[in-house]
């Protein structure tokens, strides 16, 4: 989740689900089509769950000495590289953190937490093949390793293969996953499917277990209002704003519930803080443009 925010470490990733908005309550004919927008926008317009946030003090000359003196003490033990390369990766310097990670791999071919560090970047690196090929030889190793199952899921997921990645993200939950992830992502392909109780139940416990994160209310909302309980879901938007008030997502979440119940100045409001924070937000746009004339 975007709350979990990327981290390369010895057996996690670096990443953390994003999620998307809506809201509504259909009962006239706009409710009904914007409803029908709402529930599109999360299944299309999806930030990627796997992205590192970058954070250059990793890949600081003083932490990249420390770490190579380490290796340097070591040139034969594979979780010196694999440190390095956290470290790389977090700073978004992917060819280097694939360099370490390939010498962590060379070094112990059996090194699954390495294989999925390595597939992570690829992520990042707009090549999920790659990516996957990673993740599935990490799962061979280890067939009990819920951060692959995660990370192959939210490349099914992005590929459409909504089937296997739900498989790969309940896998992850039926081996007692603490990752949050998991339930998000889950919980959104049972909004696909229409399944909105089921997906209320994912968000929840995604929220338990990543309690900052802003995303999970904003995808427990969006099943809220297909469920025509927008006060719930108001109450999700407006505290996803309150951990994060940087997300388009969320704001036009909030703009929405605004609209359906009829204040339409609230609602362009909202829209357009959203557009400032991503001019690019075509949800916010077209909410933006629905209410503008009353604003």
């Amino acid at each position: 989740m975007a709350a979990k925010t990327a981290v390369l470490n010895r057996g996690t990733e670096i990443s953390g689900p994003s999620i998307i908005f809506s809201s509504i309550r259909g009962k006239t004919a706009l409710s009904a089509t914007l409803l029908t927008l709402a529930l599109a926008g999360c299944s299309t317009t999806n930030t990627t769950s796997d992205m590192i946030t970058v954070d250059r003090a990793q890949g600081s000359q003083e932490n990249i000495a420390s770490l190579s003196t380490v290796i340097n003490s070591s040139p034969n033990d594979p979780e010196g590289y694999n440190v390095r390369g956290t470290a790389y990766g977090r700073a978004g310097e992917f060819s280097r953190a694939l360099n370490d990670f390939n010498r962590a791999i060379q070094i112990n071919p059996q090194f699954y937490q390495a294989y999925a560090n390595r597939a992570l970047v690829y992520r990042n690196m707009g090549k999920p093949v790659e990516a996957a090929n990673d993740y599935n030889r990490a799962l061979q190793i280890n067939a009990n390793y819920d951060v692959a199952y995660i990370g192959r899921g939210n490349i099914y997921r992005q590929a459409g293969r909504t089937n296997e990645a739900f498989n790969d993200f309940s896998k992850a939950i039926d081996l007692d996953t603490t990752d949050g992830r998991a339930y998000h992502n889950r919980g959104l392909i049972y909004q696909l499917r229409g399944q909105h109780a089921q997906a209320i139940e994912d968000f929840a416990k995604a929220i338990s277990l990543s309690p900052n994160s802003a995303e999970p209310y904003n995808g427990r909302g969006i099943s809220y209002v297909a469920l025509n309980d927008d006060d719930n879901a108001f109450a999700d938007f407006n505290h996803a704003i309150e951990l994060n008030d940087k997300l388009a997502e969320s704001w036009a979440n909030q703009a929405l519930v605004y609209e359906r119940r009829g204040d339409k100045a609230r609602a362009y409001k909202s829209y357009s803080h959203a557009i400032r924070l991503d001019p690019n937000y075509k949800p916010a746009q077209d909410g933006a443009a629905r209410t503008r004339a009353t604003s």
